[in-house]
């Protein structure tokens, strides 16, 4: 079959089969695969274009804003004119980003090529959720997500690794490439095996006044607002510690590149976990109450480390990351569900608005780790500390709020918040 078929059976029954498993992990992993893959290349690149560490810091700053503010112009897009040639031209967006990235030969070009993969990433980090609230409903949603958020951890926890071992073997441009190529082959797989998942009838207006409109009811409405909040504040934490990595990790613990690869890899085994175990806590407990669960985790993780920042060891590091990243695994799938569930006709703009504030909380948080005055560590403590205790107090009236049935147990949402 070329394409999915969307008319049956119901989206709150439709198996998540391998191939749109591959697709939506594919596109939602796309940003932060571009983005790891060349965290342990950094001193080389430095040195290739004469430069800092902290001056590439811009390649990773410049990406988040661009990928921020392109969200909400391709959302609304794609609720107009349906998901398939905006996946489709952003991948290829994407791709002449990264090939531009490869020939760069000073950190301008650089920076012009990141903003441009940022462009192209934004479309299929939208259009990833966007697609899997046009499949998915309820239990299955978050079913579905949980099960993306496992198989797209494996591109940015091991990118690292395969990064450190291509920019050993044959330099830092060749990662660029294959990134490239590996928007071709996702492109590909959608247009062979997926394609277009927004029906006609199903379409919104495009008036510039009707979608500012559309986001300013979706940005002051408490279902969307609180959940995405919450995940957002959490996700920015985990770029803030993308981008803090090479620092801590290397400069201040002493790691080659090839152990940050490692450690990445290593520390992805926990994102699986705890995708594995969401949806099935949620079942058994309800979906709120285990991303209020993930979020304590988090910020316990995040204490943990801010206690040892001032004298930071590999193993306590190690520790307080683990509890954040096992935190982050409950929250994220959990909490996107809630976000998304009351607004299945304006998913690209929902899915938008919820990319945009996970980027600006990202940039923000990267920002931040890197301007205080303090070592990489204690900075990085910080800023996760800071952002999971806003999360939780975001998230405490969704949790208190329970709705008064969810479809298939307590795994998933048939009536939305406030409702």
């Amino acid at each position: 079959m070329s394409a999915l078929s969307i008319t049956n059976p119901a989206p709150s029954e439709r198996r998540l089969s391998g191939g749109i498993l591959f697709l939506l992990a594919g596109l939602a992993a796309l940003g932060a695969l571009a983005t790891n893959i060349i965290l342990p290349a950094f001193p080389r690149i430095g040195a290739s274009l004469g430069v800092s560490s902290q001056e590439l810091g811009l390649t990773l700053s410049s990406f988040f804003v661009a990928f921020a503010f392109g969200q909400l112009l391709v959302g609304p897009l794609s609720d107009r004119f349906g998901r398939k040639w905006l996946v489709l031209g952003g991948l290829i967006v994407f791709v002449a980003g990264s090939v531009l990235c490869a020939f760069a030969d000073t950190l301008s070009f650089l920076v012009l090529g990141r903003v441009i993969q940022a462009l192209g990433a934004c479309a299929a980090s939208v259009l990833s959720r966007a697609i899997a609230r046009d499949l998915f409903d309820g239990a299955a949603l978050a079913r579905a997500l949980a099960l993306t958020m496992i198989a797209m951890a494996a591109a940015p926890g091991f990118s690292p690794l395969l990064g450190s071992a291509l920019d050993s073997l044959f330099g830092w441009r060749i990662t660029f490439f294959v990134v490239a190529a590996f928007g071709v082959v996702l492109a590909l797989h959608y247009s062979r095996r997926v394609g277009e998942t927004h029906p006609a009838d199903r379409r919104a207006s495009l008036a510039a006044s009707a979608v500012a409109s559309a986001y300013g009811r979706l940005a002051v409405d408490p279902r969307f607002l609180l959940p995405a909040v919450s995940v957002s504040l959490v996700i920015g934490g985990l770029y803030s510690f993308f981008a803090a990595a090479p620092a801590v990790l290397m400069s201040e613990l002493g790691l080659t590149a090839l152990e940050l690869g490692l450690f990445f890899a290593t520390t992805v085994l926990i994102v699986f976990a705890a995708g594995f175990l969401a949806p099935r806590l949620a079942h058994r407990w309800g979906q709120r109450t285990v991303g209020m669960i993930g979020l304590f985790i988090a910020l316990a993780g995040s204490l943990f480390m801010f206690a040892f920042a001032a004298a930071p060891a590999f193993i306590s590091f190690t520790a307080g990351i683990a509890l954040y990243l096992l935190g982050m695994g409950l929250i994220n799938p959990l909490g996107t569900a809630i976000a998304l569930h009351p607004f299945g006709r304006q998913a690209g703009l929902a899915s938008a608005l919820l990319g945009f504030l996970q980027m600006g909380c990202a940039a923000i948080g990267a920002s931040l780790a890197s301007v205080l005055p303090l070592q990489p560590s204690a900075s990085l403590a910080v800023v996760l500390t800071t952002s999971s205790a806003l999360a939780l107090l975001a998230f405490l009236p969704v949790a208190m709020r329970q709705p008064k049935a969810e479809m298939g147990g307590a795994g998933g949402v048939t009536e939305s918040i406030g409702e």
